[in-house]
């Protein structure tokens, strides 16, 4: 008998407490935000239960620790939230009809945006919709078509409101797209991407809010009970404080403060100045994990050894000088923060390497974990090495090369598609790994990244099964490991008395369930800090 009443009780077929060596356990008891027992017998916890206890009686259910996603852009879903939903369009004109009845409903001259996670290769024309064709649906509002966080298109309008024009060059790390002819066709890529950005009004603060409870609660209902946001300006962190304290932020929240668009040592300078009022947040909701960098481009525009299958001439580019990048960064670890940096293209990947062995050299006593490499696409088994060799972690993202299979096989060929994110030999070479989606370029969801990593299924079919991984090692990548990229480790990722009350119930067990019931598998319940965030309705 317990001394005390717990707030939650939860008795399932298999408490997997992914604690080294523990059988499964059958019941857990929760006070607070805490898990406080744990019992092999599943009626052994029920002197904890009080009358105002909370019970989960599911004996067929199996209990896993909440799943991390370590590289999301949650401030793009919570954006989107009430955005023109494009993801559902088939084709353009589809897209376009969308676009044409928000704009009968929006006052002329206020901007319109669409949702992003969509690819063009997967609408029936597989290309990206011209400047012209948005002018079609509305030439009374400057229009902002997302996709993914690379590419943008917009209307004529908004090219005219950014003072784009035929005579603009393309920035340093961006690209301008021109038709044949030379003129503009809307659309827009990394580093030219702020010229129109910059330009777009604030949403409410209610608004705002009410995106980010629309978002954190469905990637809870989805398995998943913290992100780690890659993308945030640090302007955006007071709207992230305002939906914490508003009880909006359904999920626990890292945050990557992005870098990304800077070109200078000064404008970095700058950025660590307005982060310094954030360093210490109270409480394990809301965090600043540390600087977002990004090296090269996407899908489009990483950075590779061997040229582009669609253009023999073109290897992508890189968005920094690497030099000057080592400055930059030099100045983000003497003033405490952690760095998390893009690089997609095996040739990204072995500068950002250069990069990160020059900075351990002048930082011999740097912490483990702070120096991060994000995707990390094309790592072949020497960069793999060598990343290891010097400490260096990294997230992988296969809902990502799930959804993009079929127009990176355009840009870099089947062969380099079939080697992205070798979760297997990441894992045998001794790496600490991690998942994400990377949403919303591709899917999010715990089980959606699970099924991913051990089928390697993609919209194309099976690529790169060599490189597949267990069920049992894809959830460490969101658990564990996750929680050991994040330094949470003594807090989170395993379920034992003392450590927060982070955990989902599924009707199959993921870890033995064959491969096709993992795909689209969601949990029954998803717990937060000992609050029940999401309930699935009972058939």
């Amino acid at each position: 008998m317990s001394d005390g009443r717990a707030d939650l009780l939860i008795r399932a077929a298999a408490i997997h407490t992914l604690v080294p060596g523990q059988d499964p356990q059958r019941a857990l008891a929760v006070r607070g935000d805490r898990i406080v027992a744990l019992s092999a017998d599943p009626r052994g916890l029920d002197g904890w239960a009080g009358a105002d206890t909370v019970v989960i009686d599911r004996p067929g259910a199996t209990v896993l620790p909440s799943f991390d996603d370590t590289h999301t852009h949650l401030m793009i879903a919570a954006n989107s939230a009430h955005d023109v939903p494009v993801h559902l369009a088939r084709d353009i004109p589809d897209m376009l009809a969308l676009i044409r009845e928000r704009a009968q409903r929006t006052p002329p001259g206020q901007w319109i945006r669409t949702t992003a996670n969509w690819q063009e290769i997967n609408l029936a024309e597989r290309r990206f919709p011209t400047a012209r064709e948005l002018d079609s649906a509305t030439d009374a509002h400057p229009v902002l078509l997302m996709r993914g966080g690379h590419n943008i298109v917009v209307n004529s309008a908004a090219l005219t409101m950014a003072g784009i024009g035929a005579e603009t060059p393309d920035p340093a790390g961006g690209h301008l797209g021109r038709a044949a002819d030379g003129t503009l066709d809307g659309w827009l890529q990394d580093n030219a991407i702020p010229l129109v950005t910059r330009l777009l009004p604030q949403a409410t603060a209610a608004q705002r809010i009410d995106g980010f409870r629309t978002a954190t609660q469905d990637y809870a209902a989805k398995g998943i009970g913290a992100v780690r946001d890659a993308m945030v300006p640090v302007t955006e962190l007071p709207v992230l404080a305002a939906a914490l304290d508003a009880g909006a932020l359904r999920v626990r929240v890292r945050v990557m403060a992005s870098a990304l668009g800077l070109t200078t040592v000064e404008a970095v300078d700058e950025l660590l100045d307005q982060l310094e009022p954030w360093r210490y947040l109270p409480g394990p909701w809301l965090r600043v994990w540390g600087v977002k960098f990004g090296l090269d481009g996407g899908i489009e525009a990483g950075a590779t050894r061997e040229p582009y299958a669609c253009d023999h001439d073109f290897h992508g580019y890189l968005t920094w000088d690497p030099e000057l990048l080592v400055t930059a960064m030099d100045r983000v670890l003497r003033r405490g923060w952690r760095i998390g940096t893009h690089a997609y293209g095996d040739r990204a990947v072995e500068r950002l390497l250069d990069v990160y062995a020059e900075l351990r050299q002048r930082h011999p006593a740097l912490p483990a974990g702070w120096l991060v490499m994000e995707h990390g696409g094309l790592a072949d088994a020497r960069l793999r090495a060598r990343a290891v060799a010097l400490g260096i972690p990294v997230t992988i993202q296969q809902p990502l090369q799930h959804d993009v299979a079929r127009i990176q096989d355009t840009y870099w060929g089947p062969e380099r598609v079939d080697r992205l994110f070798p979760a297997r030999g990441w894992i045998d070479q001794g790496a600490l790994v991690t998942g994400g989606s990377d949403y919303p370029v591709g899917a999010y969801g715990a089980m959606r990244s699970v099924w991913g990593m051990v089928t390697r299924q993609t919209v194309t079919g099976v690529r790169g099964p060599e490189h597949a991984i267990t069920a049992a090692e894809a959830i460490a990548l969101h658990t564990t490991n996750a929680v050991a990229l994040l330094g949470e480790s003594d807090e989170r990722g395993i379920l034992a008395p003392g450590r927060l009350a982070d955990l989902t119930l599924w009707d199959v067990d993921p870890a033995g369930a064959p491969a096709e019931r993992l795909h689209g598998l969601e949990p029954s319940h998803t717990v937060i800090g000992g609050q029940l965030i999401h309930e699935q309705p009972r058939a």
